[in-house]
């Protein structure tokens, strides 16, 4: 087993290590999520707080952990008998991404359950994890189905494994920790309540932090032995240290003062449910017993709303994590009287419900408007002024798209999909491992043969062969490309507001939906991606935000560059089904024929059957109809000028997605 960094010797990172550590003092926290870039010790500081944890008692041979003091009465091991454990470091189970969901929740032999009568069960990640850390890297792109299963276990504190009416049950309660880049995608807000606390890391930007941080990690890599060898008195200390916190924990007095502080802090940032109130009371009392106190103060509870709050009061995933300080700081003063609490002398501002680990340096590291460019699409230099970035308009409740057809694509809530999960269709041969099983079809493949295979008592003589695989329908993500025409031509600003908020109206509906969407803009001499295929909408807002117009229209580079986008993608994920919508007044302008480059490249989307519209932006009394002309050659669907509103592009693509299904 290899040797893992030290907790202690983690450099800065001082929310993230005392996030963990309130967590290893009082497990009823609820867990820690943790956002930030990558390369910021996210993983290194979770493998390293296992170490730290004190030993756990169990019953010898259980597979399940059971305490040897009172036992799971429903173990499948058991039943025990109360007595003497066994003790054992408290274990780290990390969950893949990709992992099954037999290897979450565990495996149940059906052959031998209809065949003998026994429940034959193998345990997953989940009883693994019982009374330890279940460790997700990556949370925000763990499959749906997968994130249901977290959530039942969460809710429950036991994981339950249901095949055909067989049921098997065991205790599953564990500490909770998850680490995500934003910019690959936000998390389930159901998930994301679950986690008690969270933190925000990122790379420290002072030269001397950054240098220990090189250097610590060079040591280690070196000779890990040598170098956890070097730390082990402050890992210690620390471990200690969280023993006496835990012991001293059921003596910290929660005063009414400090809980009417929780509930208002609460109620003055408007979260859902009453949940945050309950994981900052849990919180502040680890705080005091952390820092050796038995009284709650206001600095204790100051600290908490910092931890537990910031992912609870997100409307939407627009709106930025984090809390406004000052107002915390007025509502905190506002109750500090009240109650039986002794507030804290130096104010809520005050430090110290939040001392360091021990080891390690301490550090804190943790224009006007140009001129509107003329409508009539007159041939302009490619270094004509530019328009600033307008402001989009707000987003909106989007109806439901839906690429027509069945796909196959990675699960979603959008277009009708096969998939693992879902409604029953019917039955085939499994390829590979049985995960669904069609108990009639079983049946009624292994009705025939019982004679012959000599069956003589109630159970069903069952072969390999007989076993049917459930077929299932469910829904797919789809991924929405935008191919927006920024040049002069489109530059007036509630134009091109309507259209970014109807861009991000769409990526909202993306990120409830488990979709991607990408943005391609042409203007000047070339086109660019704006925003590759992602279902992060924080990025999103960002990106859209900051889109320029002005200059030529380079209508077929735009088009091309989509088709590449499209083509790229088909590689990485060849079952995720596009939908391209075009925002342009169907001028194409600068180099030789650029009217003729533009058809020969829509042209390409026609014959891959992609689905397309065209939202035509042409305007005056005198209209050419090239909009109309593009949609053609793209096989699609042309609207004019007046439907372009914020409010029914999404209608726009629902109208010719149904065209496209009747045309089938």
């Amino acid at each position: 087993m290899s040797t893992p960094f030290p907790f202690t010797a983690v450099v800065g990172q001082d929310d993230l290590r005392l996030a963990l550590l309130l967590n290893a003092v009082s497990p009823a926290v609820g867990g820690v999520l943790v956002r930030g870039e990558k390369g910021t010790a996210k993983s290194t500081a979770v493998r390293a707080l296992s170490a730290l944890l004190p030993q756990v008692s169990v019953v010898p041979g259980c597979r399940f952990s059971c305490a040897p003091a009172a036992p799971d009465p429903s173990c499948p091991d058991g039943p025990h008998e109360a007595g003497a454990g066994a003790s054992r470091p408290a274990r780290m189970v990390e969950l893949p991404v990709g992992a099954s969901e037999d290897r979450l929740v565990g495996a149940l032999d059906i052959e031998r359950a209809l065949a003998e009568g026994v429940k034959a069960f193998e345990p997953g990640l989940l009883a693994d994890a019982h009374r330890g850390i279940l460790y997700v890297d990556e949370v925000n792109l763990l499959h749906d189905h997968l994130v249901d299963l977290l959530l039942d276990a969460a809710a429950m504190g036991a994981s339950y494994v249901e095949r055909e009416g067989v049921s098997v049950r065991h205790a599953a309660r564990f500490l909770l920790v998850g680490t995500m880049n934003p910019e690959e995608g936000e998390l389930r807000p159901q998930l994301l309540d679950r986690f008690g606390l969270t933190v925000e890391v990122a790379a420290s930007r002072e030269p001397d932090q950054r240098v220990e941080v090189v250097r610590r990690r060079l040591a280690y890599d070196d000779d890990p032995a040598g170098f956890a060898a070097r730390w082990a008195d402050e890992e210690a200390a620390v471990r200690g240290r969280i023993v006496a916190a835990r012991e001293l924990l059921p003596q910290v007095r929660l005063g009414d003062g400090a809980l009417r502080q929780i509930a208002a802090t609460c109620a003055a940032f408007e979260v859902d449910g009453m949940r945050a109130d309950i994981v900052m009371a849990r919180t502040a009392t680890a705080l005091a017993a952390w820092a050796g106190r038995t009284d709650v103060l206001a600095e204790d509870v100051r600290q908490a709303a910092l931890l537990a709050l910031p992912h609870r009061r997100r409307r939407n995933p627009f709106d930025a994590p984090g809390l406004d300080e000052d107002k915390l700081d007025e509502t905190l003063e506002q109750f500090s009287g009240e109650g039986d609490d002794d507030p804290d002398p130096d104010g809520p501002g005050g430090g110290g419900g939040r001392p360091a680990p021990d080891g390690g340096p301490q550090d804190d590291g943790g224009g006007a408007a140009q001129p509107e460019t003329g409508e009539g699409g007159s041939p302009q230099a490619s270094g004509a002024a530019e328009q600033q970035p307008v402001r989009a308009a707000e987003p909106f409740r989007t109806k439901v798209l839906s690429v027509p057809g069945l796909g196959e694509g990675a699960a979603g809530r959008r277009s009708r999909a096969r998939t693992e999960h879902g409604r029953t269709t019917g039955a085939r041969r499994p390829r590979g491992t049985l995960t669904k099983l069609h108990l009639a079809a079983t049946v009624q493949a292994a009705a025939p043969h019982q004679r012959a295979r000599g069956r003589s008592g109630p159970g069903l003589v069952l072969r390999r062969d007989d076993l049917r695989q459930a077929t299932r329908e469910g829904r797919e993500g789809n991924l929405v490309l935008f191919v927006v025409d920024a040049s002069g031509s489109m530059a007036a600003r509630q134009r091109m507001s309507a259209v970014k908020g109807a861009v991000l109206s769409l990526l909202l509906d993306a990120y409830q939906r488990r979709d991607k969407v990408g943005l391609v803009t042409f203007r000047g001499a070339s086109a660019d991606v704006a925003l590759p295929p992602t279902s992060s909408v924080d990025a999103a807002a960002v990106r859209l935000e900051s889109l320029p117009t002005g200059g030529r229209t380079p209508l077929a580079a735009g088009l091309l560059k989509a088709h590449e986008v499209l083509r790229v993608e088909r590689l990485r994920d060849p079952a995720r089904r596009a939908l391209v919508v075009v925002v342009t007044d169907g001028r194409a302008t600068g180099g030789p024929e650029p009217v003729a480059l533009a058809g020969r490249a829509a042209r390409l989307f026609a014959a891959g059957s992609v689905a397309s519209v065209v939202v035509d932006c042409e305007s005056g009394p005198v209209r050419l109809g090239l909009a109309g002309r593009l949609a053609g050659e793209l096989g699609g669907t042309a609207v004019t000028l007046d439907e372009l509103r914020a409010d029914s592009i999404a209608g726009l693509v629902r109208d010719v997605q149904g065209t496209s299904r009747r045309a089938a």
